[in-house]
């Protein structure tokens, strides 16, 4: 089963949404036959790289609500982490741009690193108040999760995988995706938000039993073929 998730390190509840699809996989009797493909979209790509305002000055100028408000939505925003094991510091938190982590994650999936690199990026992110647009941040980052640190900053000081985040996005226009974390199970199913664990536990099991019934239905269906020592 191959799992798609567009997402962005900007977005908490991506951080929250992949963490509950974690959980579900747990006790997912095929979950060592899940592929999982992380896929990058920008929420916000004219987001600057240098800090200028706190998230709730952010926040409030946004959705036009008062620091208080700002401060009271985050409030529940940690909590929810909280309940699915994350711990968010708002307060710490750097709105910024992460266009460059997103082409770090590119290719840190080109080293079969991409699990360890995203938990990387959005930990920074949302706990550690590190600002994802920084170079030297993201190749700590990187060589925290076993990356060589020269080849890094290589990526991050050219322009490569640039051409593979803008194909993610392209992707996600394609398929109508406008928010995110957006979840796309087999290229059939699709679950939108950070939805509980049991809504993924159940959409596995779905999708697998599908799957399963098509594999039946190909055996009992089989026409005329060859091996190599009959044709019928």
């Amino acid at each position: 089963m191959k799992i798609q998730i567009w997402s962005d390190f900007s977005c908490p509840f991506c951080y929250i949404g992949k963490h509950h699809l974690k959980q579900a996989l747990v006790s997912f009797a095929e979950k060592e036959s899940v592929e999982i493909v992380l896929r990058s979209f920008q929420l916000d790509p004219s987001a600057p790289k240098l800090k200028q305002k706190d998230i709730y000055t952010h926040l409030s100028e946004k959705y036009d609500m008062s620091i208080p408000e700002a401060n009271e939505m985050t409030a529940n925003i940690a909590q929810q982490a909280k309940q699915t094991g994350l711990d968010f510091h708002f307060e710490k938190l750097i709105p910024t741009n992460t266009f460059d982590a997103h082409r770090l994650l590119h290719y840190a999936a080109e080293q079969g690193v991409m699990e360890a690199t995203s938990e990387a990026l959005f930990k920074g992110m949302f706990t550690d108040g590190l600002n994802l647009a920084d170079i030297d941040t993201l190749i700590n980052l990187a060589n925290e999760v076993g990356l060589e640190p020269s080849e890094v900053k290589a990526v991050l000081n050219s322009d490569r995988y640039a051409d593979s985040v803008r194909t993610d996005e392209s992707f996600a226009r394609q398929l109508k995706i406008t928010s995110v974390p957006f979840f796309v199970f087999d290229n059939k199913y699709a679950v939108s938000g950070a939805q509980p664990a049991n809504v993924f536990s159940d959409i596995l099991v779905k999708v697998q039993e599908e799957k399963a019934r098509l594999i039946q239905l190909d055996n009992a269906s089989q026409g005329p073929s060859c091996s190599d020592d009959i044709c019928y």
